[in-house]
């Protein structure tokens, strides 16, 4: 059994790689192609663009891994089923089980892969490529909204622990590749939600520990203890203290990690970045559902590489006259798109019924294993 475990691991795995590489360089062909049209506008040059999407790539293996395990497996053992080496490896006592066992085995490896290429690698690649972009254009990732990024804070006790006193908002006209932060207005509030400071900041730079350095300030403080004066009138300098500061530091919950998500659509952002942003939301009473789902998502998929061998094992019992490899692999294709549509699909699904994240996120792999298993309980039953 170990030496049979060693040659279909070392088949699925050098057909599954081909098959990655190949899924690659179409992609890759498409993305020079769009990126074309971006050529010449700044700075953004040829070189920057290939550049580019090659950082792209790693969030498209990220993707494919499920699918080019799928398409591997099924042409491997549609191989040795058209030479009849599979059903001597049956009649020599190999059993379903001891199949499925041993394909398990072998998805570790791509389970693996898939979790490193979606925590680490495709989530900094992507903001580089996104931070790469902007950089060389010369822009500015708030510039695409009319009055600028706007975020939500909570103010608490002690910086960034002990009790809720209050309500912060901030608006950023520029935000820079570089995490820079230009032209900054912040509004705070007190617990009832009145206006007690009022902060202009030409400039504001991260400095570590959920501190940001402003430059330029302008404080303007509003006193909640002050009286009127008379009937109708307020003593505005009683109420109001403006103060001119060349630096000021504000500690804040939001950092450049909560703000990466900029860069990057949920899809493409790690689950420590996806638990971190959701947390932040759910702090400051903002819907979550969408940063919940593909934080599930993200932890549910390495294992989506077992379903899609476990959906290629039918294929082995399966015998054609003629056409047979390529049949079934034109078949694994059609099902790995499906299985990525199913996906997507029940992610729009479970927003818009409000679902629980972690049903939508899983509810597809098992739809597609039970659908394994029955067609399987089928091929072994004829």
């Amino acid at each position: 059994m170990k030496v049979l475990q060693r040659y279909l691991a070392s088949e699925i795995l050098r057909a599954s790689a081909f098959v990655l590489l190949a899924f690659l360089a179409l992609f890759a062909f498409f993305d020079v192609m769009s990126e074309m049209q971006s050529v010449g506008t700044g700075g953004y040059m040829l070189q920057h663009a290939f550049l580019y999407v090659l950082l792209a790539l790693p969030g498209y293996a990220y993707e494919l891994m499920p699918i080019a395990a799928l398409i591997g497996t099924i042409y491997v053992l549609a191989q040795l089923a058209s030479r009849s080496e599979f059903t001597i490896m049956r009649v020599s006592g190999l059993s379903t089980r001891q199949t499925a066992a041993m394909l398990a085995r072998i998805g570790i490896v791509f389970a693996i892969l898939t979790f490193v290429f979606g925590e680490y690698l495709a989530p900094r690649a992507t903001e580089s490529a996104e931070k790469l972009k902007l950089s060389v254009k010369g822009a500015a990732v708030s510039q695409e909204f009319r009055s600028g990024l706007w975020a939500k804070d909570v103010i608490r006790e002690n910086g960034v622990g002990g009790k809720v006193v209050g309500t912060r908002f901030l608006n950023v006209r520029e935000m820079r590749p570089s995490g820079e932060l230009l032209t900054l207005r912040i509004y705070e509030f007190d617990a009832d939600f009145h206006l007690s400071a009022y902060i202009i900041a030409a400039r504001a730079d991260y400095a570590g520990n959920n501190t940001w350095t402003l430059a330029q300030v302008s404080e303007s403080r509003f006193k909640r203890d002050a009286t009127r004066s008379g009937p109708g009138t307020l003593d505005l300098t009683a109420a109001v203290s403006t103060h001119k500061l060349d630096a000021m530091p504000l500690i804040s919950e939001i950092t450049p990690a909560i703000l990466s998500v900029l860069f990057a659509d949920p899809e493409r952002m790690s689950a420590a970045n996806l638990s971190l942003y959701s947390k932040h939301l759910a702090e400051n009473k903002q819907r979550t559902e969408r940063y919940e789902i593909a934080y599930w998502r993200k932890l549910i998929y390495p294992f989506a590489v077992f379903v899609m061998m476990a959906v290629a094992l039918p294929f082995a019992y399966l015998h054609f006259r003629a056409g047979g490899v390529s049949l079934k692999i034109f078949a694994g294709i059609m099902i790995g798109v499906s299985f990525q549509l199913v996906n997507r699909l029940f992610s729009h699904i479970g927003m818009l019924n409000t679902w629980p994240p972690f049903a939508t996120a899983v509810l597809p792999s098992v739809l597609f294993l039970l659908a394994a298993i029955a067609t399987l309980m089928w091929v072994e039953r004829r």
